[in-house]
């Protein structure tokens, strides 16, 4: 496993980022590809031993496509500059709460929970938080939860969410968009000899929020 390949490949592809660069560096995006499958082929296993939740086997089946769909959107570039993998019970596109590595030169993090619930979920993660807020607030207010997280990510709401009193004490806690949390992480971090624990102590701190969440979602989906 080389991430060296993947980090040097990315930087490159953010200053050319258009199809017939991306053609002719063909073979690079195929070797870069291919070294971070590796890596998260390797973490898999052991986080699993982590949050026996999760059931992904292959690691195809937690990568996203590098090619964005531009249809929509005011960048035209058609290429995304990082790697990304859901790791979930259900894989990628699960609406569970799972854990997410970014890999993005200057712009890297590892983190996860749920981003874009939709609604009827949203709607249940608030409402379980509302009818257990304690419950949920040892979870994030924990010091070692902190550590790594110390915001939910994300938008909010200006005003309480629709159908909640507006003078509930903990309103913050329901006015989130996403239930995401993200660990930001430097360069050095990816070339560490101790990579995969390091991931793995974030992620230990991070399973009882994804579990709290997961619950939520096999209740109401």
């Amino acid at each position: 496993m080389d991430l060296n390949i993947v980090f040097k490949f990315l930087i490159d592809l953010k200053f050319n980022n258009n199809r017939a660069w991306f053609k002719q560096n063909n073979d690079r995006y195929i070797n870069a590809k291919s070294e971070f499958e590796n890596f998260i082929e390797l973490l898999i296993p052991q986080l699993k031993e982590v949050d026996s939740e999760i059931d992904v086997l292959p690691a195809k089946n937690c990568i996203f496509r590098i090619y964005k769909d531009v249809r929509f959107s005011k960048n035209k570039e058609p290429y995304k500059t990082n790697f990304g993998a859901s790791i979930s019970k259900g894989g990628k596109k699960s609406i569970n709460a799972g854990y997410y590595i970014h890999f993005e030169p200057d712009n890297s993090f590892i983190g996860g929970g749920i981003y874009k619930p939709e609604p009827k979920i949203l709607k249940a993660i608030r409402t379980t938080i509302f009818e257990n807020t304690e419950q949920y607030k040892n979870i994030i207010n924990k010091s070692t939860f902190k550590k790594y997280f110390p915001d939910i990510y994300g938008e909010k709401l200006k005003t309480a969410p629709r159908g909640f009193p507006k003078d509930f004490k903990d309103i913050d806690l329901l006015n989130n968009k996403h239930y995401a949390i993200i660990h930001n992480i430097d360069n050095s971090f990816w070339f560490k000899d101790d990579l995969i624990n390091n991931i793995l102590d974030v992620f230990k701190e991070q399973k009882e929020f994804n579990h709290f969440l997961n619950k939520i979602v096999e209740k109401h989906h």
